[in-house]
């Protein structure tokens, strides 16, 4: 699922509110970095992480993209050390999960 320019600052604006969650630091991203987003993320739908200064391995960018396809989640937004990721929960309720805003229907050429 490819979110929009829209979703993508709803996402980011409710982002705002929750503090950093996953942390990766010297060990790198390993299988219980995985497993800690992965449950992070059917509980919240949106988590925010950060790597340490004393990963030489990983930047930001390339961080967020490896963990995005392990989760198979979106990556929302990335700044300096700083990632945001989204994934829509499978075992919440409909009405506990976060509303993304609709992209518009697409004209019809004449």
């Amino acid at each position: 699922m490819d979110l929009t320019s829209k979703q993508r600052a709803q996402l980011r604006g409710l982002a705002n509110g929750i503090g950093t969650i996953i942390q990766i630091g010297k060990d790198g991203i390993g299988e219980n970095l995985i497993k800690q987003t992965d449950s992070a993320l059917e509980a919240r739908e949106l988590v925010k992480g950060r790597v340490l200064d004393n990963n030489l391995e990983y930047d930001a960018w390339t961080a967020a993209a490896e963990l995005a396809k392990a989760t198979r989640s979106e990556v929302v937004q990335v700044i300096g050390t700083k990632f945001i990721l989204y994934r829509e929960s499978h075992s919440k309720p409909k009405d506990k999960r976060i509303a993304l805003v609709r992209p518009a229907p697409r004209k019809k050429a004449p």
